[in-house]
């Protein structure tokens, strides 16, 4: 299969169109690569760690021409590409090297099997609807039935185990051994729906990038809310993908291993 086949099967499930206005999903460095055969390496953020690594691939033998990823390469109103800058870095090595750039973000969120999907499924949510809905069925983040249901004190301990965050953060509760059967999921910076959450019924919320106040808003509302981090909420996504390209006709995909969550965290002295 080459990339412009590879690319019109994605958006058939994941549209561009679908994207928010702030958005910029779809192609964010194409080389001339489309009547290639598809080698991809996914990421969750495209670094110069990742087009490096693709680029160290590539001289080894493997056929990587594109690296897809969830976040975007460009945001914002962006006024110049030059040598030096992260960007201007990308372009070039991009088309040194003959390695295409793709970002599926707000239209992979809200689809089946997207972002908020695989959250629920490691979770073993049953009788999933999401938390905010866009069309037929589709939207972002997932409410659903916790089967079993869990005292919060192993629903947390189920959570590290699935995402292994460096931290985890959650909202302070007097009684770890209350039953959790609701369960409300959205990878990355999900805060702004813990209105939309509420709603749902959901006793508890993970998603990440959840500031103080917002921490406040949700025992005020009831709402125990779960902060895994960005990196932890959507890298299993990631994974998905892999094995839904691993099914395709395409000639080579593995998960990139230069992904990086950007943050670390010191252990407490004993």
């Amino acid at each position: 299969m080459i990339i412009r086949d590879f690319m019109t099967q994605f958006e058939a499930w994941a549209n561009p169109v679908w994207q928010e206005k702030w958005d910029n999903c779809g192609w964010q460095i194409e080389p001339g690569v489309l009547d290639q055969p598809v080698g991809v390496l996914v990421c969750l953020t495209p670094t110069l760690a990742v087009m490096e690594e693709a680029i160290a691939l590539k001289a080894q033998g493997h056929p990587v021409n594109l690296i897809f990823a969830h976040h975007p390469l460009i945001f914002g109103s962006l006024k110049s590409v030059k040598r030096g800058d992260p960007i201007g870095e990308m372009v070039h090595l991009a088309m040194a090297h003959g390695i295409g750039v793709y970002s599926a973000h707000t239209n992979f969120d809200q689809v089946e099997d997207g972002t908020a999907d695989v959250l629920a499924q490691l979770l073993g949510l049953q009788d999933c609807e999401p938390v905010e809905a866009t069309q037929d069925g589709l939207g972002y983040g997932r409410v659903g039935t916790l089967a079993p249901a869990l005292p919060l004190e192993q629903l947390l301990a189920k959570i590290q185990t699935q995402l292994e965050p460096p931290e985890l953060i959650y909202s302070p509760t007097a009684d770890l051994q209350q039953t959790i059967e609701r369960v409300a999921v959205l990878g990355g910076s999900g805060a702004s729906y813990i209105g939309a959450v509420c709603k749902t019924g959901a006793q508890v919320y993970l998603t990440a990038d959840c500031k103080f106040h917002q921490f406040q808003e949700a025992r005020d509302r009831n709402l125990i809310l779960i902060d895994s981090g960005h990196y932890a909420s959507e890298r299993p996504a990631c994974a998905k993908l892999v094995e839904r390209f691993q099914q395709q006709d395409i000639a080579w995909v593995q998960l990139s291993q230069g992904d990086e969550d950007f943050r670390q965290f010191r252990a407490k002295s004993v």
